[in-house]
């Protein structure tokens, strides 16, 4: 009886998978240093003005490291804003796992999700203020899948306010998460213009305006 050529021996699928394991982990330290580097960077010169070989002196790294975990300097940043996105969801999950009611967590996800993304000129995020708006017009799709982990916590706290009745019922719970937590960033986003300037845009109002657009009524 002859072995089929795909069938290999155990041992052998056992060292590959190791290879592979060892690799994937070595891979990823790569790239953490350089994510470690080019944020510090951008909190020391409160921009995204910075070189890819800057990136790579600081991480003490090789160009051609940079290369093969990155396309460029794009890549780079749209990482780094990913990786912001996904730290802001998790901050606000921990935040609403601290209420019982459906709805309580709910609003403490808005103005969370709202506090998180207005200007702030104490704390240079040019991630947000520079890098963001030009993705959303060049690589809208892009932005999408960086905000795929705000809109899966706000899917998955709609369903649960619809489930307790909280929501009304004609609604989707998906289409309306994307539909807040956009609407929530852009007037977060907007809320320094100088039209608002003497009285800025609260939390509270923020919360009031889109909640009447999902909420039951009592």
């Amino acid at each position: 009886m002859t072995t089929s050529p795909s069938e290999e021996p155990a041992w052998k699928q056992r060292a590959v998978e190791r290879s592979i394991k060892t690799a994937k982990v070595r891979a990823a330290q790569r790239v953490q240093r350089f994510l470690d580097a080019a944020q510090a960077i951008i909190i020391e010169k409160g921009s995204t003005d910075f070189t890819v070989q800057e990136v790579v002196d600081r991480s003490r790294q090789s160009l051609r490291s940079f290369y093969l975990q990155f396309d460029g300097k794009h890549e780079l940043l749209l990482a780094l804003f990913e990786d912001a996105l996904s730290r802001s969801a998790e901050q606000i999950r921990a935040a609403t796992a601290n209420h019982t009611d459906p709805l309580d967590r709910l609003k403490v996800a808005v103005q969370l999700l709202f506090e998180s993304s207005r200007p702030d000129p104490a704390a240079k995020r040019p991630l947000f203020t520079d890098f963001a708006p030009r993705l959303l017009v060049t690589h809208p799709s892009e932005v999408k899948v960086a905000h795929a982990p705000l809109v899966a916590l706000l899917t998955e706290l709609m369903e649960d306010a619809a489930s307790a009745g909280e929501l009304r019922s004609s609604l989707n719970p998906k289409r309306i998460a994307a539909m807040t937590m956009q609407t929530v960033m852009f007037v977060a986003q907007s809320s320094g213009s100088e039209d608002i300037a003497t009285t800025p845009i609260s939390a509270d109002e923020v919360w009031d305006f889109v909640s009447h657009g999902f909420a039951a009524e009592a």
